[in-house]
């Protein structure tokens, strides 16, 4: 059993699933867009969350929806830090940033978040894992790809290169016990809803590279494709992602709706852990 330490919080990977909370203060995400820009909003809504049994909450400042377009690094800190800055009044839960941009990230850690979600895998801004290392908190891995969704061996393919961003982590000085990877389902992260489904299947082979797994595929597009739903009816293939998550291995998934997977979670680890 490995632990890590996420501010004040020691998490026992292995004895259950953790909880990531999201809280978009953007104008334009897939899902909730608009609904949190306000501060006083994006707090009642993180204690909401904490309230319904998230671990962490995730604030990120820029969409990563198919399509969107990107904001500057002085926009994304205006919209992230007053709200981290509110949120670690107030919560009793860790806190992290959702950026691949090291100066937003260096603020969000100074106005207290505890971890580092980079949707580019350290891969993006050079000075990333150092900032990381040097802080000495946790970073969540994720693989993306300019190149886009065109792979030679998907899952090998992924595996390569999500290989390549935690040799990075390590020259860096990131320590293995501070490192969590994500496959980073969605066609924003270079996966058709064919590869995201092909994904799902394989999850336990990114176990095997040996960091705690995080899963985000709340209300994504492939199980809007599957289902044929809009994007706010697809909690129940959200739940079923979540379950079939949690059979392969996952550790943490990253959700909309706390309390709807907080339960999934809680039966699934009673039945499989």
């Amino acid at each position: 059993m490995k632990c890590m330490n996420i501010g004040k919080s020691t998490w026992e990977w292995g004895t259950r699933t953790y909880i990531m909370g999201i809280l978009n203060v953007t104008p334009d995400s897939f899902s909730d867009g608009g609904k949190y820009t306000d501060i006083d909003a994006a707090v009642k809504h993180a204690l909401h969350m904490q309230a319904e049994g998230a671990d962490i909450i995730d604030v990120g400042g820029e969409s990563t929806r198919p399509g969107s377009v990107p904001v500057t690094e002085e926009e994304e800190k205006r919209r992230v830090i007053p709200v981290i800055e509110e949120l670690v009044k107030v919560l009793d839960i860790p806190i992290s940033v959702d950026t691949y941009r090291a100066g937003t990230a260096e603020l969000a850690l100074k106005a207290g978040a505890s971890m580092i979600n980079d949707v580019w895998g350290l891969k993006y801004d050079p000075e990333m894992a150092s900032l990381a290392a040097d802080r000495g908190v946790c970073v969540c891995i994720m693989h993306n790809r300019s190149k886009g969704p065109v792979y030679d061996n998907l899952i090998e393919d992924m595996i390569a290169e999500l290989s390549e961003s935690i040799e990075i982590a390590k020259k860096s000085g990131i320590k293995d016990e501070k490192i969590i990877i994500d496959p980073g389902i969605g066609l924003g992260f270079a996966k058709t809803s064919e590869h995201n489904l092909m994904i799902m299947r394989n999850l336990d082979r990114f176990k095997k590279l040996g960091y705690p797994l995080l899963l985000a595929a709340s209300r994504k597009r492939f199980i809007g494709e599957v289902l044929g739903l809009d994007v706010n009816d697809r909690i129940e293939g959200t739940l079923a992602v979540t379950a079939a998550g949690i059979m392969k291995g996952v550790d943490m998934v990253r959700v909309h709706d706390v309390l709807e997977n907080k339960r999934v979670a809680k039966m699934m680890d009673s039945m499989v852990r």
